[in-house]
């Protein structure tokens, strides 16, 4: 999955000479968090988050001793060095980009002109669409070899069994460096059958279980 399927293209926007005031009003009405600031083509300069608005704002208690701040430009109180994604980037990249860096928002430009903007909700809501979990099925997690092939193999057994596979998903077991987790979502309510033709051919199925069996 890239990014520009999943990035928001109707983008609200100021431009540095806009006021903090307005950037106030903005975030109220349209209760978003960040505003891309553009100059005359478009091309990103800026970026105000509703926390720079509130360092900006004066106190409820000094409204009129310091109301002129809120007519000040943006360009005052915008970050200027903004991290950036582009639209053909990986959306599993991005979400590393939003961890590693501690961020909310990412503007996606192409050629520094502004096209886009994901948020930490759209990743999650691309996360739940990668996963299935939106639709109706089972999730199975198998412990498997760490080994070329592994994959084909299992997906032979569900195919016996004519089960669809909606997603898998592969992470590394921990402090072991030889076997990984498969997590498995399929479409079907009743997965036992499989998970039980998983167990004659040797794998260790973690979920789901049944009380008082063993994984083995």
């Amino acid at each position: 999955m890239i990014v520009e399927t999943i990035m928001n293209e109707d983008i609200i926007t100021l431009t540095p000479t806009d006021t903090i005031h307005s950037a106030v009003l903005i975030i109220r009405e349209k209760r978003i968090r960040h505003i891309p600031i553009v100059d005359d083509s478009f091309q990103l300069v800026g970026l105000v988050s509703d926390r720079d608005i509130r360092d900006a704002a004066p106190s409820i208690f000094r409204t009129e001793e310091y109301k002129n701040d809120l007519q000040k430009p943006l360009s005052s109180i915008m970050k200027t060095e903004i991290i950036t994604g582009h639209p053909l980037d990986f959306v599993e990249e991005i979400g590393a980009v939003f961890c590693d860096n501690n961020i909310n928002c990412l503007p996606i430009v192409k050629g520094r002109k502004l096209v886009g903007i994901i948020t930490g909700s759209d990743l999650l809501h691309s996360y739940v669409e990668l996963t299935g979990v939106n639709q109706p099925g089972s999730q199975i997690e198998i412990r498997i070899p760490d080994k070329a092939g592994s994959l084909h193999d299992i997906a032979h057994i569900f195919k016996r069994r004519n089960t669809n596979i909606l997603s898998t998903l592969v992470y590394p077991e921990k402090n072991v460096t030889d076997y990984k987790i498969l997590v498995i979502r399929v479409q079907t309510m009743n997965p036992f059958m499989v998970v039980e033709d998983l167990k004659k051919e040797g794998y260790t199925v973690l979920w789901p279980s049944l009380p008082g069996i063993s994984h083995e």
